[in-house]
């Protein structure tokens, strides 16, 4: 009996105020992305394992949850949201010249080690702008993360910026392999200054580019290291991956945000599909990002639709996190009413809350138990943070209406037409 009452592992129920305030913050974030002309879609939970194979750059294989049907065809639950919106706008939208903005809100499930300690199940939110190679497209994407992350109530926050083209620009130059690459790719994520170095000096490359790959887990701060970045490299494509963050900086200042934002060339993201630009949002108190986004020039077209794109993924239980960690409380609406009566009052209690639905008003409607005291029913609606209650005692003329937070009692005639 003891296990029917508890879920699995990284996974868990959200209930009372804590969903409640969950509802708000999504709705607010909602709102945000309407208001930046983006459409709502829904894909389904579970897709074949192909939209999210090794060729898709998405998660890893061992941290899916996968299943098979009945005909035998390997199903995935989604553990990313971007390959299912690419599917969707490619099949949907394969004639469309003009940019498509798609908003989403959905869960995720990953299959984390248990040692991680982190949710295997959960919430995600974001937007994809397909159809759009342009600097513009770039910054419209950090700056409604931004305003999101805002309209959310959360106010210490920073986006950092990085640039995938950079480092592929100069593991071409190298002529690494790919094995190799991946290697390196993970020790500069993870700021393994060491690891990338002893890496580094066993591909007996020139002595400039080496001092390049030593340095870029180094490379991150404000907008100045842009001009270093430059300097240090002669290859065009990292080239033209720094000239991209420059226009991209000078877009965002226009929208009066570039003092949110950041840049780290050693940022390299966990996901093989990113071309250009990534980004994350980070805030203090927190081990993970609460965002992250980027453009994925390349995995449209797996899809059957060349068409360049960018987006991000909000976390919507790691902003939930670090707003209770900043102390920043999200206001939710109240449920209006308890509708409590004796039982002689049925015949008054039911078309009276039929009539204060009808006018808009929340309520429960509750029989009063004999035995029960109308304080317990007081603290009842205290606990459920119920506005008032509305009380059809057996002797009253009247309705007795009691507020649940200060105890103070007042009474109302009964609509017309009910008694």
């Amino acid at each position: 009996m003891k296990q029917l009452l508890h879920t699995p592992e990284g996974v868990r129920d959200i209930y009372n105020s804590e969903y409640a305030e969950k509802l708000v913050i999504e709705d607010r974030i909602r709102s945000t992305l309407k208001r930046y002309g983006y459409n709502e879609l829904q894909t389904p939970t579970f897709e074949f394992f192909d939209i999210f194979n090794k060729e898709r750059g998405s998660v890893a294989s061992k941290e899916m949850y996968k299943f098979f049907d009945r005909e035998g065809n390997t199903l995935v639950l989604r553990p990313d949201m971007t390959p299912p919106v690419a599917r969707c706008a490619a099949k949907y939208y394969t004639d469309e010249p003009f940019p498509i903005r798609l908003s989403y809100l959905a869960n995720t499930f990953i299959n984390h080690s248990s040692y991680q300690g982190r949710l295997k199940e959960s919430t995600v939110q974001g937007a994809e702008l397909i159809g759009d190679d342009s600097s513009d497209a770039d910054a419209e994407m950090i700056a409604l993360t931004i305003d999101c992350l805002l309209k959310a109530g959360l106010k210490d926050f920073q986006v950092d910026i990085g640039q995938v083209g950079f480092f592929k620009g100069l593991v071409e130059e190298a002529g690494l392999d790919e094995d190799t690459e991946e290697r390196l790719r993970a020790l500069i994520e993870e700021k393994n200054f060491f690891g990338v170095e002893e890496l580094v000096q066993e591909q007996n490359l020139d002595e400039k580019l080496t001092e390049v790959f030593l340095k870029l887990p180094e490379l991150f701060g404000s907008a100045e290291l842009i001009e270093t970045a430059k300097a240090m490299t002669v290859n065009a494509r990292s080239k033209a991956a720094v000239t991209r963050l420059e226009n991209l900086y000078r877009i965002l200042s226009y929208y009066g945000l570039s003092d949110y934002v950041s840049f780290d060339l050693g940022m390299l993201g966990k996901y093989k599909y990113y071309t250009g630009i990534i980004f994350r949002g980070v805030t203090f108190g927190m081990g993970e990002p609460i965002v992250s986004g980027g453009r994925y020039d390349g995995l449209m077209k797996q899809f059957g639709k060349d068409a360049p794109s960018v987006g991000f993924s909000i976390s919507i239980d790691g902003l939930m996190a670090a707003l209770s960690r900043q102390n920043i409380e999200i206001e939710t609406p109240k449920m209006d009413i308890l509708l409590l009566y004796d039982r002689s009052r049925q015949a008054s209690a039911i078309p009276m809350a039929s009539h204060l639905r009808n006018s808009g008003k929340n309520l429960q409607l509750i029989r009063r138990k004999e035995e029960t005291l109308l304080e317990d029913y007081t603290a009842f609606a205290r606990r459920n943070r119920l506005e008032e209650i509305y009380y059809l005692s057996d002797s009253g003329q009247d309705i007795q209406v009691v507020c649940p937070d200060t105890g103070e009692i007042r009474h109302l005639s009964y609509p017309k037409g009910i008694e």
